[in-house]
């Protein structure tokens, strides 16, 4: 049992989850109602994992993300890095919901009469942008008000970083965020754990699945990995277009990318793959006071994949429940959604929490979770490829409007670039 146990977690995440796919598929059609009503609590337990893990997530990395910035250059550089960062996911948003709405992932998943959805409450555009400010600090955690906890996180995350800026409070400014990274390095800890449950609770909800659906519903889950990928390569396109309007050759960039973006293929984390992007970003001759703040922070915040997953998730969702997304639920889903991606923590599995997230903030059942966890590998992997190029992208064209030439000179330097 040790030794089974043991080649279990040895073996990649993506690896368990495919076979826990296969072994879902196989139950769900043959095992019987008695098997999975039993294999139903497990299902239950994982939704229940990644929705605990919302809070931690998006306190402590954004907090530390934010103190990130006094690595590099702040001031002008720092301003261009964020607002490429927020208009970069606002736009990947836009185009994940124009694809889906394009071609109607999950149209033809109907859930059946005995399936019962609960769907929150559905506040509203102004409501929505109220409720950015919370009333009572403890209040939004209580409630899981994302909007709110991310605002709190933005302001506390802004005013350690003061702290840290002034002669009299550094100290202190200092010791604090040590103990936010210690939590954050906790919080990943857990998270960690929880991904050894996802394949076990994914073999749980497609057995569940088939069972009372069938086939079609793998059909227009295949449906929705292809969507998915179709906005992933439109924004690639984009990407491609910035890049040549700011001078940059595409065949110089690729050639430095293809190592990071290969490797997040495979890993499903942006953080594990910075020191390559930031080896990649040497290579590229962008000078060290831009990369040195736009790829940590990238890492934490500019999620691109992440945010196209959410829209494309959520026109899936709705469709999944015969509800299409009106233009005013599409808009709330542009602001929460840019809002919410920017705390995706750049490791596997993430993506999921935040699509529960929007979810639950635009008034979309939970329960689809169950169907997309099964499919977050696949998905993980591409998301997770663009964006380490969206933060690349958004270095080089940083750097193109600082004067900088990104001609591949980054090898004949004689500094050495720090992956810290």
């Amino acid at each position: 049992m040790k030794t089974l146990l043991q080649g279990y977690l040895r073996t990649s995440l993506i690896l368990r989850v495919s076979i826990a796919l296969v072994l879902g598929v196989l139950t769900g059609l043959f095992g019987g109602e008695t098997l999975i009503a039993w294999l139903a609590p497990l299902g239950d337990l994982l939704l229940r994992l990644l929705t605990f893990l919302i809070v931690p997530i998006v306190l402590f990395t954004l907090m530390v993300g934010i103190n990130q910035s006094q690595e590099g250059s702040v001031g002008r550089i720092g301003g261009k890095v964020l607002l490429y960062y927020l208009a970069s996911s606002a736009l990947a948003i836009v185009v994940g919901l124009a694809v889906a709405s394009l071609f109607d992932p999950g149209s033809n998943t109907t859930p059946q009469e005995n399936m019962s959805f609960s769907v929150p409450e559905n506040p509203g555009v102004v409501e929505a942008l109220l409720n950015i400010v919370p009333s009572n600090l403890f209040g939004a955690f209580v409630e899981l008000n994302m909007l709110g906890i991310i605002f709190t996180a933005l302001v506390f995350g802004i005013a350690l970083l003061k702290m840290r800026q002034t002669s009299h409070q550094r100290a202190l400014g200092e010791r604090l965020y040590e103990v936010l990274q210690a939590l954050n390095e906790v919080t990943l800890k857990v998270m960690a754990g929880v991904l050894h449950v996802v394949p076990i609770g994914v073999f749980a909800i497609v057995a569940g699945t088939v069972s009372q659906q069938g086939l079609g519903t793998l059909l227009a889950l295949g449906d929705m990995v292809l969507v998915l990928y179709v906005a992933l390569a439109a924004q690639l396109a984009l990407y491609c277009v910035a890049l040549r309007f700011f001078g940059v050759r595409l065949r110089t960039f690729f050639r430095e990318a293809r190592t990071p973006l290969a490797t997040a293929f495979a890993t499903q984390s942006s953080a594990g793959t910075l020191p390559l992007t930031v080896n990649a970003a040497h290579r590229l001759g962008i000078s060290k006071s831009i990369y040195g703040f736009s790829l940590p922070l990238g890492a934490t915040m500019n999620m691109d994949g992440a945010a196209i997953r959410i829209a494309i998730s959520a026109v899936f969702a709705a469709n999944v429940i015969g509800a299409p997304l009106d233009f005013a639920s599409m808009v709330q889903i542009v602001l929460i959604g840019t809002l919410v991606s920017v705390g995706t923590a750049g490791v596997p599995g993430a993506g999921i929490i935040m699509i529960s997230t929007v979810f639950t903030q635009v008034g979309l059942p939970i329960e689809v979770v169950g169907l997309l966890t099964a499919i977050d590998a696949l998905v993980g992997m591409g998301a997770t490829a663009l964006n380490v190029t969206g933060d690349l992208t958004g270095t080089a064209l940083v750097a193109r409007s600082e004067g900088e030439a990104l001609d591949g000179a980054g090898e004949a330097r004689d500094e050495t670039p720090k992956a810290s």
